[in-house]
């Protein structure tokens, strides 16, 4: 079934049946009563949430920057800042959440900027390491409109590293990725300074 991010489309009944099946299961196994009257519904409410968290795979990045893809002949950085993101660490299910900055420089081609924001929200709605939704990102954004240069910079908060493990609250993780024009310092000196700002 392919959700559409920005609304509420109805889920997969027979799917949501399934995974709730699952955690019912899961439920017991840790040792409570998933018959008593407060879980009763939790087992289908945790699969209609997971399956809003994960629709990332219903999407195609690639293909929604296509549909908004203009020739313009513009040749500066495109930056789209502050882009807020909540996802799933594949190791322990657990969110992070944090911003994306993206940046562009066009060769004859842009997209709209509100796309930007959606390729972070499909990459985000997956099970996934910060790592490799950065350079997914940057990816996408090179392969759908071949510019200079591309560079994604994500910085998060882990719970994985919050709630457990080493239980340290206000650390942040930072990657980065680019190509291009961007593989020049002054080309990443400019960008940093004007998410900065």
């Amino acid at each position: 079934m392919d959700f559409d991010i920005t609304s509420s489309r109805p889920f997969d009944e027979k799917k949501t049946g399934e995974i709730a099946q699952h955690y019912q299961e899961i439920i017991r196994l840790l040792g409570e009563n998933p018959d008593r009257q407060g879980l009763l519904q939790t087992p289908q409410r945790v699969a209609r949430a997971m399956q809003f968290f994960l629709q990332g795979y219903e999407q195609d990045a690639e293909e929604i920057i296509r549909t908004a893809t203009f020739t313009e002949n513009y040749r500066q950085m495109v930056i789209v800042k502050d882009i807020d993101f909540y996802s799933l660490c594949e190791h322990h299910l657990l969110p992070f959440f944090g911003k994306a900055h993206v940046a562009y420089i066009p060769n004859k081609k842009i997209t709209g900027l509100s796309k930007i924001a959606r390729v972070v929200e499909i990459y985000a709605r997956r099970l996934q390491v910060q790592e490799r939704m950065t350079t997914q990102i940057k990816q996408c954004i090179q392969n759908t409109l071949d510019p200079m240069g591309v560079m994604v910079i994500i910085e998060a908060q882990h719970l994985c590293m919050q709630m457990r493990g080493i239980q340290k609250q206000n650390s942040i993780t930072t990657t980065s990725d680019f190509t291009g024009v961007f593989q020049e310092a002054r080309t990443r000196e400019e960008f940093m300074n004007l998410i900065n700002r």
